[in-house]
């Protein structure tokens, strides 16, 4: 007897694979609108400063879609799981990878983003792409929401909270632990979305398994539109601590001494799997030129990318999806 076929939708955000596809994928983003050259050059240059023409987010990618199939047929070996790409802003589009199960004779799939947390805005917008093609094309599929306080993925966090700190000399209660996450429009706070709560509740889960006090929320990676974006943003914070002091209770106090003044910062950006652009150039080159300007020592935490216990993570979401699915809908 043959072992039954599901598929996984693996969603993303995408990236271009070269410095000459920018161009086409910038569009994509501005819903078919080209950039002007002035904002080309500014997201080409990010991408120069990082990686040179090569583009580590598409190759994590890659990697995080086939260790999550591999990790899904080692633990549950009854089932044949097939995991598809499918991005956002680049090729393959998210309707590219529904359409490709369809003619591999997929008949039932589970869809997930590599983002733990969800918002209308972001997890939301991937799954009615996914679904309304899906529609189309009589795929039956079912879609993982969240996953932002999965035991595994917050063990995984902590260990490299507590890495880090290890970088800082004398005690590491002076290290201010910033948690990040991408900025959305705060339009999003009036729609009673999810997003900041569930950003706030792994924050704290992390927190309180490494056992820190000293800590704080800030956003990072606004877009640059006319309508207000949710901060501070983390570049802001960062100025703030450092020329205030903070009270017991931790509230910032602007009168407080030099002496009192955050000089150590950790950032710990868990709205993000992999390292790519948000990491690899807003942390570790624009905010670490900012640190540089303070005078103050920043370091931040290793991305999950394929680490064991992320893939374990997905891995479980999407095997407790297809399950309850089949309970509710058994053939």
């Amino acid at each position: 007897m043959s072992k039954q076929r599901i598929g996984v939708l693996v969603m993303s955000y995408g990236t271009p694979e070269s410095l000459d596809q920018v161009e086409a994928y910038y569009t994509h983003i501005r819903r078919g609108h080209p950039p002007t050259a002035e904002q080309l050059h500014e997201l080409t240059s990010r991408y120069e400063a990082i990686v040179g023409g090569f583009f580590p987010l598409r190759e994590n990618t890659n990697k995080q879609v086939q260790g999550l199939e591999a990790t899904l047929r080692q633990e549950h070996p009854e089932v044949e799981f097939v995991c598809y790409q499918g991005l956002k802003h680049a090729h393959p589009y998210i309707e590219d990878g529904v359409e490709q199960m369809v003619k591999d004779g997929i008949q039932e799939a589970v869809g997930v983003v590599l983002a733990p947390h969800y918002s209308v805005m972001s997890v939301g917008g991937y799954v009615k792409r996914a679904q309304d093609k899906a529609d189309e094309l009589g795929l039956k599929i079912s879609f993982v929401r969240d996953y932002h306080l999965h035991e595994k993925l917050i063990d995984a966090l902590q260990t490299r909270v507590e890495n880090a700190l290890g970088k800082f000399e004398g005690n590491r209660d002076e290290v201010r632990v910033m948690f990040t996450a991408h900025s959305l429009p705060a339009k999003i706070l009036e729609m009673k979305d999810p997003y900041p709560d569930q950003l706030q509740a792994t924050s704290k889960a992390i927190a309180d398994r490494v056992g820190i006090t000293n800590w704080q929320f800030g956003w990072q990676s606004a877009g640059q539109t006319a309508t207000p974006w949710l901060g501070p943003d983390i570049l802001d914070v960062m100025q703030t601590v450092v020329k205030a002091g903070r009270s017991p209770n931790g509230e910032l106090l602007a009168h407080a001494s030099r002496e009192e003044a955050v000089r150590k910062i950790l950032l710990c950006p868990i709205g993000f799997v992999s390292d790519h652009l948000e990491v690899l150039y807003d942390i570790d080159i624009e905010a670490q030129a900012l640190a540089k300007e303070l005078g103050i020592q920043l370091e931040r935490t290793e991305s999950l990318n394929t680490d064991p216990l992320y893939m374990e993570t997905l891995s479980d979401v999407v095997y407790k999806k297809w399950q309850e699915t089949k309970l509710a809908n058994p053939s």
